[in-house]
């Protein structure tokens, strides 16, 4: 990648993506591994922007950071703590979770998303 670059294509193909998973703790079904491709890491790595990609299964989450989403493809459900009703999440969908965002990301069918993370 060039650091000088003013404009960054999303090309994935350019990127190694980096295999991973939810902290065994926190899995609570499933299997769920993950693949991301991080475009972008400024501002003394606190802010990344890349593409994410999970199998199916759930974890608990907990944000300190804040991260803008947009799903690509697939379904994943979340389930806010203290609320009743969960979020399903499908293609075209975009949303926020902001710093104290707790609950569960159920990955339905193996879910892609955009995602512009701010560290704090």
């Amino acid at each position: 990648m060039d650091d000088d670059a003013l404009f960054l294509d999303f090309d994935l193909t350019a990127i190694e993506p980096e295999d991973g998973g939810p902290d065994p703790d926190r899995v609570i079904k499933g299997n769920p591994r993950s693949r991301t491709w991080l475009v972008e890491e400024r501002d003394a790595e606190k802010l990344y922007a890349g593409v994410w990609e999970s199998t199916p299964g759930a974890w608990r989450v907990v944000y300190d950071e804040w991260e803008f989403c947009s799903i690509l493809s697939g379904v994943s459900i979340v389930h806010e703590t203290g609320q009743e009703t969960p979020r399903v999440l499908r293609t075209g969908d975009s949303f926020i979770l902001r710093p104290g965002f707790s609950g569960i990301w159920e990955v339905v069918e193996t879910t892609r998303k955009l995602f512009v993370v701010r560290m704090p």
